[in-house]
């Protein structure tokens, strides 16, 4: 048996896994919380290649032993999965350190690694509770709308969702789809604003051949694409009264009209529209058509911004480093206290869309373990601590005041130890503290009294 730079009795009295190396990557101490998580024993562990005892899932390409080993530098908080004896995977969390002896050269290497299968269980427990499709959020506003979609799923009626841009009402349309009885027929999603009358007539009804010149052949509309299944008309409040017109009849009488065509065509689709704005005033102000609002306005949802939920911003911060984590094959484990500050402060005018643009952008800029304060926009950022001198403001007599007095605090009034940093003599400074009406102090530097 090898021997062990620690006795085993300190070693088994810490709760993390902990197990050293040599220079050959062998076992020389394995703890009783390294035995219990890995499900070998120590006996059998000393000795062997830890690669092989350990048999984690960055043991190939991104060994945090080997970085340290590397680099001289710890690894802290790395997160890897292992597989135990008994052939089941565990999540874990690594910290690596250099081995020393009595005389300060590098024997080896020691890894501590914390079982998270419990931290795992929790977070999908907690996943389950606070998710809904994709959509993230544990506020009273959010849990509520979760309890009522699947209700609304399971019926026919005409949905309109209202919410600020960026706070996923298409989302919620897809999560009302997906849960439905025509899950299994297409979703068809139309931005209502981003195309004129015309464009819009021929994507929503389709056209016949030879309608216009360019028209070489028949081609269905969105309406008939999700036939049988769900259309989403999204910021349906920006589309003109002429095509308001349109909508009504297609939602009185479930029949399209392509043009070109003479024959209405019998759609079976359920409608789901999204706006941004109040459609309740459009309909006051004479903009929108209240037979239509009425129409589209079966069942009512409306979802809250963010910065009306900031208890959701901690979990969707988490959702959305788990998922950046996996898209860019990242290792960060989250956001400094700092950083979730700042977050919990901003009003959010983008909402979840403009959450999740910092949380990217931090990825990008974020080199470590940790997102901070330098990675987020520059809005963001706590501002620098500003320079008395910085303000343009500042007149030269005001700056000249300050430094002389900040002068003076640090040598406590003696002006020959004043003068003398400034550069001046003490005469000088003398002149100068009468001229800007400064009181002059009774300590001149020189042992005396005036």
């Amino acid at each position: 048996m090898m021997g062990t730079p620690y006795s085993d009795p300190i070693l088994d009295s810490i709760n993390e896994g902990v197990f050293t190396v040599d220079h050959d990557w062998r076992i020389t101490a394995f703890n009783q919380a390294a035995e219990r998580i890995t499900g070998v024993r120590k006996q059998d562990a000393r000795g062997r290649v830890c690669c092989d005892v350990f048999r984690a899932s960055i043991c190939e390409g991104e060994c945090a032993l080997r970085r340290t080993f590397s680099s001289g530098k710890p690894v802290v908080g790395a997160t890897a999965n292992i597989i135990n004896a008994s052939g089941k995977q565990i999540p874990i969390r690594i910290s690596t350190a250099l081995l020393r002896g009595q005389d300060g050269a590098v024997i080896g290497g020691v890894e501590s690694f914390q079982d998270l299968s419990h931290v795992e269980q929790l977070r999908k427990e907690l996943e389950a509770r606070y998710t809904f499709e994709d959509i993230v959020g544990r506020s009273p506003a959010m849990q509520s709308l979760f309890e009522i979609v699947p209700q609304i799923a399971a019926s026919h009626s005409t949905v309109l969702i209202e919410g600020n841009s960026g706070t996923g009402k298409e989302m919620f349309a897809r999560a009302i789809h997906n849960l439905s009885p025509r899950a299994k027929k297409r979703f068809v999603a139309v931005n209502c604003a981003a195309l004129p009358d015309a464009l819009l007539e021929s994507e929503l009804f389709g056209y016949k051949a030879g309608a216009f010149t360019d028209a070489k052949r028949d081609k269905p509309g969105r309406f008939a694409l999700a036939d049988g299944g769900t259309i989403f008309l999204d910021e349906i409040g920006d589309v003109s009264p002429a095509m308001q017109v349109r909508l009504l009849r297609v939602l009185q009488e479930r029949c399209v009209e392509p043009l070109g065509s003479t024959e209405p065509v019998k759609v079976n689709v359920r409608v789901l529209a999204a706006t941004n704005k109040d459609l309740a005033k459009l309909v006051r102000e004479g903009s929108f058509r209240e037979d239509l609002f009425y129409r589209i306005r079966v069942i009512y949802l409306k979802i809250p911004p963010l910065r009306e939920r900031r208890e959701d911003i901690p979990f969707l911060v988490e959702h959305l480093v788990a998922k950046f984590n996996h898209l860019q094959e990242k290792d960060i484990a989250g956001v400094s206290q700092q950083v979730l500050d700042r977050l919990m402060d901003h009003d959010y005018p983008g909402n979840v869309r403009e959450l999740e643009n910092i949380i990217e952008q931090a990825f990008v800029l974020c080199r470590g373990e940790l997102i901070e304060p330098q990675h987020l926009p520059i809005e963001l950022r706590p501002p620098a601590t500003k320079s008395p001198f910085s303000d343009a403001a500042m007149s030269m007599r005001s700056a000249q005041e300050h430094l002389i007095e900040l002068a003076l605090e640090r040598n406590h009034g003696n002006r020959q130890l004043t003068a003398r940093q400034l550069g001046i003599n003490p005469s000088t400074l003398y002149r100068r503290l009468k001229a800007l009406g400064l009181p002059t102090p009774p300590q001149d530097g020189r042992g005396k009294q005036r």
